[in-house]
C-alpha cells in the first residue's frame, strides 16, 4: 500500500514537474509582454479608443 502510494506521488510529481517545464516559457512570455493595465492608448491605438468610446456614447 505504501509502495504503491509513494509511487503514484513520484509519478504525478514528474508529471507536474514536466507540464511546468513546458508551459512556464508561455507564462513568461505572457507576462512580459503584457506591459501595463489596459489597453496601449498610443497612436492608432487612442484613435480606436476614442471612436469607439464617441460612438457608445450616441
Amino acid at each position: 500500500m505504501t509502495s504503491t502510494l509513494s509511487r503514484t506521488a513520484s509519478t504525478a510529481l514528474r508529471i507536474l514537474a514536466l507540464s511546468a517545464m513546458m508551459v512556464a516559457p508561455f507564462g513568461a512570455l505572457a507576462w512580459s509582454s503584457s506591459g501595463g493595465l489596459g489597453i496601449g492608448k498610443q497612436g492608432a491605438g487612442l484613435v480606436l479608443f476614442v471612436t469607439l468610446q464617441r460612438q457608445s456614447m450616441s
